[in-house]
């Protein structure tokens, strides 16, 4: 635990914090990469490059400042973090590398004093520590699944299929023949490779798009203009191909009962995470009412139509809506042109205790979160995932 005049200096640094904005964050980075350039294979540098990483982390650390006193409020946020931290493998030793360039960006960049730095550095430990203990039950967790496992496991990639002009499907066994860990409907898996030509390790999370089976895998991956990791999957693996892969990790996923109505809305990509939770809801023979919402911009580009109509047929009680935003002429295999428009289907999720599963692109959640709450959606009804560094809706 913090003392007073610990905290005090803590939030006292607060505006100056504020005031420098991300770019303190995007000179701990550089720092950081200079001096340990190794931790360039565990990062995520597309995120670096366009920003989105040092302003998740800015705004992390003036949350933590602003709520120092109060850790619980910060606790879902955590949760989040150290899942994707376990599923990159971080280790409890470069806590320490992390420390030791934030406090020296600190120094450099605000020249705060000694004792604000001791400050930080108390209030860094404190926070670090518990990241290290939760991670450290992730991986534990993990391991002593049936078929789980700690690190990375090899993979051979033994069906890629293409599912729209953007999106193809990789099916995914185990090297070593013996069964894999299962996972919650929305979580999703870290994919590990170095091919020739790659000048560090690239890690990739990808939402895992069906029931579990105890035997595969499967992923769904959009290709990118300057996706490094997306382009090799698209255009260079192969079936037969290895790949390094995490265990299972993620906090947002499905948890409801058989009876709860379920609503999933999704654009583009985002309906990766939604197909595990309808196929895993179909598999079990949920008896409440489901409901598939997803945006596309057009036929050519929507992907795994035939599979959630057939994961609907299977349901007591299914309705599907899509809405193309700019549809060819030949296109069929949508209900409504533009976007979203969740105002017109509020009849099929009136229930009160109907839950909520949101993914895609930011601004896309965005809008239609504000939709649900226009139409009194209690906000503990809806949950979310952002593909990347996280943001508040």
């Amino acid at each position: 635990m913090l003392d007073s005049h610990t905290i005090s200096i803590v939030r006292s640094t607060l505006p100056l914090l504020a005031a420098t904005g991300p770019k303190l964050t995007v000179h701990f980075y550089e720092r950081m990469f200079r001096h340990n350039p190794e931790l360039k294979e565990t990062f995520n540098m597309s995120n670096q490059r366009d920003g989105s990483q040092p302003e998740s982390l800015f705004n992390a650390i003036c949350a933590y400042g602003a709520n120092i006193d109060n850790l619980a409020v910060l606790l879902p946020a955590v949760e989040k973090i150290a899942q994707k931290h376990a599923s990159v493998g971080i280790r409890p030793e470069q806590y320490q590398i992390v420390g030791t360039h934030l406090l020296a960006t600190l120094e450099e960049m605000l020249n705060p004093g000694a004792e604000v730095l001791e400050a930080w550095g108390k209030a860094y430990d404190v926070l670090a520590q518990i990241f290290i203990n939760r991670e450290g039950e992730i991986y534990h967790e993990s391991a002593i699944q049936p078929g789980g496992w700690e690190g990375t496991r090899a993979f051979r990639i033994v069906a890629k299929t293409p599912r729209s002009s953007l999106i193809t499907s990789f099916e995914l066994e185990p090297q070593d023949g013996n069964p894999i860990e299962s996972y919650r409907p929305g979580q999703y898996i870290s994919v590990w490779i170095k091919p020739a030509g790659f000048i560090h390790r690239e890690i990739r999370q990808y939402s895992l798009t069906r029931a579990p089976n105890g035997k595969t895998y499967r992923i769904a991956v959009k290709r990118e203009d300057e996706g490094k990791v997306s382009g090799w999957l698209h255009q260079q693996a192969q079936p037969g191909d290895i790949v390094q892969l995490s265990a299972p990790c993620g906090d947002f996923f499905m948890d409801v009962a058989p009876e709860i109505p379920v609503t999933l809305i999704s654009a583009g990509v985002g309906q990766t995470p939604m197909l595990a939770m309808l196929n895993t809801l179909a598999a079990s023979q949920h008896t409440g009412q489901v409901n598939w919402f997803h945006s596309a911009k057009n036929q050519s580009v929507h992907a795994f139509n035939d599979e959630v109509a057939q994961a609907g047929a299977r349901l007591a009680h299914f309705y599907q809506h899509v809405w193309y935003s700019d549809p060819a002429a030949a296109d069929s295999n949508y209900d409504s042109k533009g976007l979203m428009d969740l105002v017109n289907q509020k009849s099929h999720f009136s229930d009160p205790q109907t839950q909520f599963y949101l993914c895609g692109p930011v601004g896309f959640m965005q809008f239609v979160a504000s939709q649900l709450m226009q139409l009194d959606v209690d906000p503990k009804r809806i949950h979310y995932e952002c593909f990347g560094p996280h943001k508040i809706l």
